[in-house]
């Protein structure tokens, strides 16, 4: 077998490419085949509590049950996998683990290794950092590598089903993150508690009426009167000239979902005696203030009258709201009088796809349902470190290079295959839009009173860019080499000189060039990498941002929008970026340039993104820790030319010391996008339980519930918990110092939910995700309720909180299934008592399942059921055969 040994150095450590060749045992490509299709490899999480809370011991488990053996010793092969939590470079076994970049590692064999026979097994144990409290935190698509040869996938880790190659996480120092220096006082959910903090809430019952009428987000004034009206297609609809838009969007979603097809006409055009919608825009209502509305449903007549097309636009989707999920042909609406405002101009939502994209359709649908309950702004992060997502015309390698990962280490085809996406180009989180699919999303944003504000990553997490602008680099130095002098002329019509063709040709090349060369810098990010910077000395890197924006309006140009507002991310730099960068020295050296070191380098870096942003007439944004000096300070705002300059304040963790910093970016005249880890961020479970998916850094979950508790008027009410789950009774004790008041509330814009993809792999796994925690987020965004306030009343939000629940139970689940979104269902609550099993929901309405054979059959629950003791009692929520929560456990 022919071994290309200074291959396999350029991807492993010295110890292969150390050792005679005569001493390397081979593995074949059939051999690998053969053993990675029937060895189970499993992770496991080992304990928590063994290292106090900065690592944990975990193990990896090999059993060979193909006909393979692998041999002893030093040999060509190496197993790639996926963790999020670092490992360290460690043998077990004879075993090495090593760490490639970003979560990928890998484990190569070292003269110790005793080899794996066919029929053994192996469990290697490892150091990691932090801890392992939920499956999710696995990666799916471990794959071997032999030689030179094609790398295979263990096959029963290549799926989303985690029991396939995780094994239990169950025991006390599994479930919990640690146990030193303090406890982790997480409770863990399962049904005894879900079904007493249900009961709690659910004190008093919501009509089915109540239920149908309740609005999301809850209008301001909102009257109802006796009687129902009957909408059917004998209704016609006349409208002001200006609403020609919004007419079109709501014809289509009342063919579309209600089955019905009514004539729309201009208002100047004589109305028939037939029932009729009148739709109107009126600058005097609300007196002016934008995006509100009037509704009235009366016997014959609905009127919706419009401040301006915003809010003519939000009157057509609170009459929708009010229609029942199953209605066809005919809608039944209740007649009522409503006058509605917004409370914050700022509603939205952030939806990260550049670490997993999940398909132009999911975007879609998330838009739709964006706009059916009245949020105005989606926050598209389409670059990170694993994906570039969107075509971007003269720079093809962002989407050829940045949009794959796949098994290329030196990164000239593709990224480093990176979260569960496995070797090849095919495997999940791949893809991109198209610039056509952009405009297209553009435009149906655009009549949803949607506006898309982009996000170009940078400095830091932009390695999908770094790296697909030296892929670029590499193609055009190789191509220009084969070129003729005779192909260049100068401007007389002369022939080139060889040093003149090679300046030009090389200026080319670098023309976006993100990364140097000869930097010598090391840092290591939060996400394990080590190469994520954008060189912000290089005067290339801001050529590039300029090409991004440039192709950026276009694209919005033809859709029919302005680009108003761009986000650069700022956040997250990895300590130490460059610090052994020669032509950031270069910078420091040249006198008068306000630039004298490292520190200085991410205010130089946003002032000149802010310049070039402004010379656009587009205002910028970034996460609130690109734009802080330290902890306390924000960056000079007198410096930065632009008139709007927004910050997303998501780091709240309270014991961290930086939870205030939302008020002082508004004080400080930035203004300020609530963006709040523990309440807002919809990549964290719903639940504490270690089958839900998502990260838990923030909070250990963030249900529905919490997200709706939310009190953005008083950023300081929020604080709840600590991390660990110690209740925090004096703020200003926990943080050790003076929390500042917000002086300028004007500079407050709004909040939106985040949701960040690193473990979310599918359409269907981001729309559970997202669904129907965004409600919460528009309940927030457009309604001040009265339990809010300095003194807020967690009576009267328990008691708003069923009822917004049960307008969920009644409708809204039904209306997202009806509109392809499957949303999550929460998991229900249930005990046995004298002999009778008791389950609830935290969602009136919504239908409960049990099983009493283990899960073999399930019927419907709808009262309590006596039970034996030896009977297996198993419980879920139920909308249709393809929609169902996850299954608990009574007994």
């Amino acid at each position: 077998m022919r071994f290309n040994k200074s291959m396999l150095c350029g991807i492993s450590a010295s110890l292969i490419c150390s050792i005679p060749m005569f001493a390397i045992a081979g593995v074949s490509q059939d051999s690998v085949e053969k053993f990675t299709q029937k060895t189970q490899l499993k992770f496991g999480v080992s304990d928590n509590f063994k290292y106090a809370s900065n690592s944990f011991e975990g193990n990896l488990n090999f059993d060979n049950k193909s006909d393979v053996d692998l041999p002893a010793g030093i040999s060509d092969w190496q197993v790639y996998f996926h963790s999020i939590r670092k490992i360290a470079e460690q043998v077990d076994k004879g075993l090495k683990f090593e760490h490639v970049n970003g979560d990928l590692h890998r484990l190569v064999p070292t003269s110790d290794f005793k080899g794996l026979k066919s029929g053994s097994t192996l469990e290697l144990t490892f150091k990691g950092a932090a801890w392992i409290a939920a499956y999710s935190d696995f990666m799916p698509r471990a794959f071997m590598v032999a030689n030179n040869g094609a790398p295979v996938i263990f096959s029963n880790t290549d799926t989303e089903d985690f029991s396939q190659f995780v094994k239990p996480i169950v025991r006390e120092n599994q479930i919990k993150k640690f146990n030193s220096p303090e406890m982790d006082l997480t409770q863990i959910a399962n049904a005894e508690n879900r079904y007493i903090h249900n009961t709690k809430v659910a004190k008093n019952d919501i009509s089915e009426s109540d239920a149908l009428k309740r609005v999301i987000p809850m209008p301001q004034d909102v009257d109802f009167n006796r009687g129902e009206t009957v909408l059917n297609d004998n209704w016609q609809i006349r409208y002001s000239g200006g609403a020609t838009s919004e007419i079109k969007v709501f014809l289509a979603d009342l063919k579309k979902y209600y089955k019905l097809e009514l004539q729309a006409e201009p208002n100047h055009i004589p109305t028939s005696k037939q029932p009729l919608i009148n739709i109107v825009i009126d600058d005097s209502v609300n007196k002016g203030k934008a995006a509100s509305y009037q509704l009235e449903v009366d016997d014959n007549k609905i009127e919706i009258i419009g401040s301006d097309n915003a809010g003519v636009f939000y009157g057509m989707q609170t009459l929708l709201a009010l229609a029942p999920a199953d209605s066809k042909k005919e809608v039944t609406l209740p007649r009522v009088e409503i006058a509605d405002s917004p409370r914050y101009e700022w509603r939205g939502m952030h939806y990260d796809n550049a670490r997993n994209y999940h398909g132009k359709e999911a975007m879609f649908k998330l838009v739709e349902q964006m706009g059916r309950y009245k949020l105005n702004k989606l926050h598209w992060h389409f670059s990170d470190d694993e994906g570039w997502r969107l075509e971007i015309p003269d720079l093809p390698e962002l989407t050829e290079i940045g949009a794959h990962r796949c098994f290329d280490l030196k990164e000239q085809t593709c990224l480093l295959t990176q979260l569960g996406t496995g070797p090849f180009k095919s495997g999940s989180g791949n893809g991109f839009m198209t610039r056509a699919d952009f405009v297209e999303l553009l435009k149906f944003a655009a009549a949803r009173h949607i506006q898309i504000i982009p996000e170009v990553e940078s400095p830091g997490h932009a390695r999908a860019a770094i790296k697909s602008m030296e892929a670029r680099y590499n193609k055009l130095i190789a191509k220009d080499k084969k070129q003729s002098v005779g192909q260049l002329l100068n401007q007389a019509g002369v022939l080139k000189t060889d040093t003149e063709v090679k300046t030009i040709q090389n200026l080319q090349a670098k023309a976006y060039l993100l990364s140097d060369p000869a930097d010598t810098s090391f840092y290591n990010t939060v996400q394990n990498y080590k190469d994520n910077s954008v060189n912000v000395c290089m005067d290339s890197s801001y050529q590039f941002i300029d090409k991004v924006t440039y192709e950026l309006q276009q694209m919005y140009r033809e859709a029919g929008v302005r680009l108003t507002n761009l986000h650069f991310g700022g956040d997250e730099v990895g300590k130490g970026s460059w610090t052994g960068s020669p032509v950031c020295q270069a910078l420091f050296d040249k006198p008068g340039n306000g630039v004298s070191g490292v520190a200085d380098l991410k205010p130089y870096f946003t002032k000149r993104v802010a310049e070039l942003l402004n010379a656009r007439g587009i205002s910028p944004g970034a996460w609130e820790d690109g734009l802080m000096y330290d902890t306390l300070n924000t960056f000079n705002r007198k410096e930065l030319p632009n008139e709007v300059f927004t910050a997303n304040v998501w780091d709240n963790i309270w014991e961290w010391g930086v939870a205030d910093r939302a008020y002082r970016l508004a004080n400080n005249d930035y203004q300020v996008v609530l963006s709040h880890g523990t309440h807002l961020y919809f990549d964290h479970p719903y639940e504490a339980h270690p089958e839900e998916r998502g990260y838990y850094w923030a909070g250990r979950y963030t249900s529905t519930e919490k997200t709706f508790g939310y009190m953005p008027d008083n950023v300081y009410a929020n604080a709840d918990f600590t991390r660990s789950g110690k209740v925090i009774d004096n703020l200003e004790a926990l943080v050790g110092r003076s929390l500042p008041k917000l002086e300028k509330p004007e500079n407050i814009l709004g909040m939106q939910g985040q949701v960040w993809s690193e473990s979310i792999r599918t359409e269907d796994q981001v729309l559970k995700m997202l669904f129907p925690r965004v409600l919460a987020v528009a309940e927030r965004a457009w309604h001040k309720a009265p339990w809010e306030g300095d003194n807020p009343s967690n009576a009267k939000r328990q008691q708003d909180w069923l009822k917004f629940s049960a307008a969920l139970g009644k409708k809204e689940l039904n209306k997202m299934l009806l509109s392809g979104v499957s949303p999550y269902l929460p998991v229900p609550g249930g005990v046995i008592e004298n002999g009778k099993l008791k389950a609830n929901s935290s969602v009136p309405y919504l239908k409960i399942e049990v099983s009493l054979d283990n899960g073999s059959n399930w019927q419907p629950y709808l009262a309590p059921i006596k039970v034996t003791k030896d009977q297996k009692v198993k419980l879920r929520s139920y909308l249709n055969e393809n929609s169902k929560s996850r299954i608990t456990q009574v007994n």
